[in-house]
This record gives C-alpha cells, structure tokens and sequence, in this order.
C-alpha cells in the first residue's frame, strides 16, 4: 500500500476517534474486512466525475444560487431607472457677413478650431441651461430635479440646478468634421429629446438673436410709423370696449349662439310640457271616469293583487255559502276577510287616482312655467340684434385698424428676420429624437453576469454544503467509517417507493386497497423483477454468507433514528429468505410503534405482548402470511406499559429458543437503538445485528454511536444497509450499485456462490 493510502486511513481514523474515542481493537461479532487500509484507501486526486457526482447531488443549490443571483440581478436591472441619451446633431459653419450694409462689423476672422471650442463652451454655458430649464420647467420635472429648495436658497438651489443640467449634457465635436453631436440623458427618454432639442434650439436663437440685435437700429424709422397707427387701434378698441361695457356685451358671437340655442331649448322644453300635460289630463280624466278599471290603467302592481284576491275570496264565498249556507263559521270569516279586501281596494283607488291628480296639476304648472321662459328668452335675443347693429360698425372700424397694424408690424419682423437668416451659420442637421434603448441598465449584460455569478457562487456552495454535510452517501463512507461491511445498497425507487414521494420510513398507518399492505414493504413479492428487489435478494446472500459454516438463524435489524426504512428492509429480506428456503418467522419487537403487521395488512390484536403477559399462547399469536405461505408473522401485539422489561425478561429468552427450534431463519423487526433500549436488549440474544442507514439522512456520528451501544451489549454486527440511496445524484452509484449486491462480498473473503439465487 503506497504512502496516500495509508494517509487517507489514518485521516479517517482520526475523525471517528474524535466523535466517539477510539474504536476497540476487537469486540465480539466483529467482521473487519481482508485489509483495513485497503478499504480506507482514496485515489491520489479526486477525477472529474467525483465532481460531477457531487453537482448533480447539490443541483438543486446550485440551481438555487443561480436563480437567485439572476433574478436579483434581474429585478435590480428592471427596477433601477433606465437611462437614456438623446443626441441632436449641429452643423457650424465658419463665420460670413450677415448684411451687405454692415459688413464692416463682422469682418473678422478666427481660428478654426478655437472657434469650434468656443462654439462647445456656449452649448454648455449657464445662460443656455438655465434657459432651457426655464423653458422646460425642468425644476418642477421630478424625472430631472429634486424637490424644490427653501426661498432662502434660491440661488443655491439655481446653481444646482444648472450643475445637475451640466452633468447630464454631453457635447462631443466629430473628429474632422464641423458636427457637434449635443446629447442629454434622462430617466424619461421623451424628456432628455425635448432638453437635447430645446438646447439646439436655443443655442441657434441665441447665435441668431446676437446677430440681430445689429440690425435692430435700421427698422428704427419703421418703429416711428407703428407709434401712429398703434394710436388709431388703441382709440378704436377704446370705443369698441365703451360700446360693450354700456350695453353689457361680452361676446356678442357666442352671446348669440348662447340666446338662441336657448330658445330652441326652452321651445323644445314648451313642446315637451303640453305634450305631458295632455297625456295627464287624459290619464286622470279616464281614471275619474271609470273607477273599476284603475288598477290596469295605473299599472299599480299593489291595486292588482289586491283585486285578484279579492276575486279570489269571492269565488271561495260564493262556494262556502252554496254548500253550507251564509251562516257557517267558514263562510262569516271569508265574508269578513272580502269586505276588508273591498276596503283596501277603495282605499288604494283614492290614493292612485289622488296621484294622478296630482301628476295631472304638475304637468299644468310646468307647461305655465315653460310658456314664461320662452316668451321672456324670445324678448332677450330681439334686444340683443338690435344692440349688435352698432356694435358691428365698431368692430369692423376696430379690425381695419388693427390689419393695417399688423401688417406694418409683421413687414418689419420680416426685414429683421430675413436679416438673420442671412447671417446665421449654425445649422440643426438632426433633431433629437426619444431613444428606444436605455445606454443604462445593460439588462441582458447584468442578467448574464448574475447568471455567472450565481453559478460560481452555486459551484461554490454545493462543495461547502458537500464538506458540511456529515451524513452518510456511500458504501464507502459506511465501510471506512465503521469498519464493517456494507452488506447492500437499496435504491431510492422513483416510481413507487414511498421515500419518493415524501416517505420518510414508516409505514403507512393503513393497507393499500386489496389488502396488499405497502407497495414498498412488499416489494420482493409484487415485483420481483425490479431493481429493488433484487437488491433485497442481494442483502439476502451477503446475511447468508456472513458467516461460516452456517447461516446466522436470528437476524435483528435496526438503525440509528427512526424513518430510515429498517421496518421495510426487514420485511423484505424476510420475504426474500422465505423465497429460497422456510420455514421463516419475521418478528416485530418495536412493541411501542410496530408495523409488520400493518405493512403485511395483518392484524396485530394478537401479538408478542400478549404472548409474553400470557393473555394468548404462541399459536393463537402467530399468523401465516397468504401470499408467501412459508412466511409466517409475529406482530408486536398491543403497547405494553414496559416494553423494555418484557423484551428483557425469561419469558422472552424462553419464546426465542423454541421459535429458534420452529424456523429456518428469524428476522427481527426492533426499534431504534439511539432512542430506546430494546434493541441494545435483543441484540445480545441474536445471531447477527443488521444496521439500516438512510442515504443523505443518518449522521454519521449516530451511525458511530449506534455501533459502540451494540458492541458494548456484545452484539454481532453482520454489516449495515444503505437504504434510499437516490441513482438520480448521478456518479459511481448509477451503474455500480449492484457492485454491493452481487461482487463486492469477495473482496472481503465472503465470494458469491449461486448468480441464479438473485432470481
């Protein structure tokens, strides 16, 4: 053995001797393997596939991890405001006369490139951004100010303002070009075109409005002319306004439209009226003329019922009299009942045609009150058109004046206009446009680097979870840690074993339909062809060839905690040994929680309590197992109130000798040994001890524990089962597990005689 073998042992060693203190060099029942260091041994270095098998065992943290780390990176990008840049593009062009007449004063000229510098200044100077500010509002835009500062701050507060609206801008001059690209960002990409085109905008006025300034001196004369003029409209409107305030006319246009639209309503409302008001008359008119037909003619729903069932006693009279004369008791009540009805019915009439009386003198007084309106709106409009005679010769005086105003006006804006034009050199190529796509968050760079880092961090974590993880995964670990065979491997069966779909170990507290019991507990019987079952079958050989020259006879089977499946291992290698030879008894001694019996669909009224209290002898107490006829069952019968003790009495060691004497073989369900003692007890009286331990959940420090308790009670340890050993985790255990079952026994001296005995 090479130097890392013999490291790797006593590395092992060292970690048991540190759970539990040293192991005893030689206890009873003892089944070391050929050479300890050789079990112990590890390959130089760990190959890939150990670090696969380990992330596909911890997939799930890794996928965690990566999940986690995407959608915060997800949720991050999403919920942080996106920013966005809109670029608006300038053309500068060199420096030309504006007017001929004035060509004096811009006859200069300037460095290329310093005046394109110049020209980036003013794009970022104070003036423009706090014009673009104001123009915009941008200080009430919560998308680009904070809230607004105290009066006291004014000027800090103007000043942040243009420092924030400077941060945000960005000039840049294209290399070998006369472009300036001018852009801005923003959370809001509306916003940051309107503030890239608004500064344009302004910087072009503000370069055309420098320029004409200079012409302003020549359109003077043209500003001595409107003066007059600008009398003359003023005098006309004064008149005008005068005409409307005597006469009380606002707008005599919509005031028009207003009074006959309101004629036509109030005619419309007229018509309305009388229209009603004969439909009332004529209603309350038929109503005074014909009492009896009110109820239908009113649509009174109450008036209705009322005469149905007045009707109704009527005809029940008529008949009680006809049969038993006026004076039956029967006859006076519905005699009394009809006139009470008769009553009601006078009662309601009054009401409903004292209703449409009443609908009848509205209808009237509507029909007066609209005839009003309308003759009163009639005289309104007749006074406005004769007010409005006047009126119109003064707005048209006032109109003439004010073209002949305008006019003027707009031809001296023109010539300062034209002027500027001419000398403008700045040109707008491109407007700013709202951008689609944000320059920041990058969402899909920040989801990809989230997708990297969790899976770092997910690689990361599944190998310190793999290293925290202190419970038993492999045949291995159980071998190395205990120094005792492990006598087979059951696989977590996915499609119908219990643990697959949460079962934790137990069986389930009742039969499956049929009386078939757990599908699980018997699986030997209902699929022999499966994989778990052979590898019930496996465990079967290794307990028969445990041990030379004979087969141990009594076999207990326990585990550390419960859950980890000892009640279905025991039932199935039961069942497996009464395949190949019986007779064979399955005892349950877990006499606080048994469940042989339920897995078998037995009852369990009568038990090893009983037998041992001496409330039934061992016959009735036995059962055969239908479906395996060489299988017979000994349930634990009813809880005692001291297991312990009854396990531990003579009565118990007398029961064991004569089932000895009965069975071929015994295998013993008890209970835990870490949580009660009866497995400690009933060790000591059987020919072997299995120990079941669940894959992923049996630390292995109770593993450690579990086998010092026994060694210590004198018991022989056969080996132990690794139960629930879930194939999907991937690695050596997806196509080797049967290495346990059919071959590994030889590397310990035990070889594997009949290949068929697995079928």
């Amino acid at each position: 053995m090479n130097g890392n073998g013999v490291g790797k042992a006593e590395l092992v060693s060292a970690e048991r001797e540190a759970m539990i203190g040293p192991m005893p060099v030689s206890t009873p029942g003892r089944v070391l393997p050929a050479s300890e260091p050789e079990a112990l041994a590890a390959p130089d270095c760990l190959s890939l596939a150990a670090y696969w098998s380990v992330l596909l065992k911890r997939r799930w943290t890794v996928l965690t991890a990566v999940l986690m780390l995407t959608t915060v990176a997800a949720i991050a990008s999403f919920r942080s405001t996106p920013v966005y840049r809109a670029t608006a593009r300038v053309e500068v062009e060199a420096e030309t006369p504006l007017l001929q007449s004035l060509n004096e004063v811009y006859q200069k000229t300037q460095t290329d490139d310093a005046f394109l510098q110049t020209q980036i200044q003013v794009l970022r100077s104070d003036k423009l951004a706090w014009r673009t500010i104001e123009e915009l509002k941008l200080a009430q835009n919560p998308a680009f100010a904070r809230p607004r500062q105290p009066a006291a701050e004014q000027d800090r507060h103007k000043l942040g303002l243009i420092n924030l609206f400077r941060d945000r801008l960005n000039v840049q001059l294209v290399p070998r070009t006369r472009m300036l690209l001018v852009g801005f960002d923003s959370s809001d990409p509306r916003l940051a075109a309107q503030v890239a085109s608004t500064l344009v905008n302004n910087y072009v006025d503000y370069n055309f409005r420098e320029k004409y300034d200079a012409t302003r001196q020549a359109s003077g004369w043209m500003e001595q002319q409107l003066d007059e003029l600008k009398a003359k409209v003023e005098k006309s409107q004064q008149a005008l306004v005068e005409y409307e305030r005597q006469n009380q006319i606002v707008n005599t246009g919509e005031k028009q439209n207003v009074l006959e639209q309101m004629l036509s309503e109030v005619s419309r409302d007229l018509t309305n009226a009388e229209s009603e008001c004969i439909q009332k008359e004529s209603l309350y008119r038929q109503v005074l003329a014909n009492r009896a037909q009110v109820a239908s003619l009113a649509h009174s729903e109450l008036l209705q019922k009322l005469e149905e069932k007045a009707s109704d006693l009527s005809g029940q009279y008529t008949e009680m009299t006809a049969q038993y004369g006026p004076k039956f008791p029967r006859a006076l009540r519905l005699q009394q009942q009809l006139a009470e009805y008769q009553a009601q019915i006078t009662r309601e009439q009054d009401r409903v045609i004292a209703r449409i009386g009443s609908d009848y003198n509205a209808a009237l007084s509507r029909k007066s009150l609209a005839a009003q309106a309308f003759a009163r709106q009639k005289e309104e409009l007749g006074r406005l058109n004769q007010l409005l005679v006047q009126h119109n010769i003064l707005q048209r005086e006032f109109e003439s004046n004010q073209q002949l105003y305008q006019s003027l006006l707009q031809k001296l804006k023109d010539a300062t206009v034209s002027a500027g034009l001419r000398s403008t050199n700045i040109h707008v190529v491109d407007t700013a446009l709202s951008p689609v796509e944000p320059i920041r968050p990058r969402k899909a760079l920040n989801i990809m680097l989230g997708l990297a880092a969790g899976l770092v961090l997910g690689v990361m974590g599944a190998f310190v979870q793999e290293g925290l993880d202190r419970s038993v995964n492999s045949a291995d670990q159980i071998e190395g840690l205990l120094f005792t065979p492990a006598l087979a491997v059951i696989p977590l069966d996915h499609s119908s074993h219990p643990a697959a779909r949460g079962f934790r170990g137990k069986l389930p507290t009742r039969p499956r339909r049929g009386g078939q019991g757990s599908e699980v507990a018997l699986t030997v019987v209902n699929r022999p062809k499966s994989v778990l079952a052979e590898s019930y079958r496996a465990l079967r050989t290794a307990v028969l060839l445990s041990s030379t020259p004979a087969a141990p006879k009594t076999v207990l089977i326990t585990s550390a905690h419960m859950g980890e499946g000892k009640s279905v291992t025991a039932l199935n290698l039961a069942q497996a040994m009464a395949q190949r030879k019986g007779p064979v008894l399955i005892m349950d001694c877990d006499l606080r929680k048994g469940s042989v019996a339920r897995g078998l669909a037995l009852s369990a009224e009568k038990g090893i309590s009983t037998v041992l209290t001496g409330v039934h002898t061992l016959e009735e107490a036995l059962q055969q197992y239908a479906l395996q006829p060489s299988l017979w069952v000994l349930p634990c019968g009813p809880v005692p109130p001291n297991p312990a003790e009854l396990l531990g009495s003579d009565r118990m060691a007398e029961l064991w000798k004569e089932l000895s004497c009965r069975y071929e073989h015994i295998v013993i369900d008890s209970p835990p040994v870490l949580l009660v003692t009866d497995a400690t007890i009933l060790s000591s009286l059987a020919d072997g001890v299995i120990l079941v331990a669940e894959s992923g959940k049996t630390p292995r420090a109770a593993l450690v524990r579990t086998r010092r308790i026994l060694d210590d009670a004198g018991a022989r340890i056969l080996g132990v089962v690794l139960n629930k050993l879930n194939q999907r985790h991937g690695g050596y255990y997806d196509y080797g597990y049967y290495r346990y079952g059919y071959h590994h026994y030889g590397e310990y001296g035990y070889g594997y005689g009949n290949g068929g005995e697995q079928r």
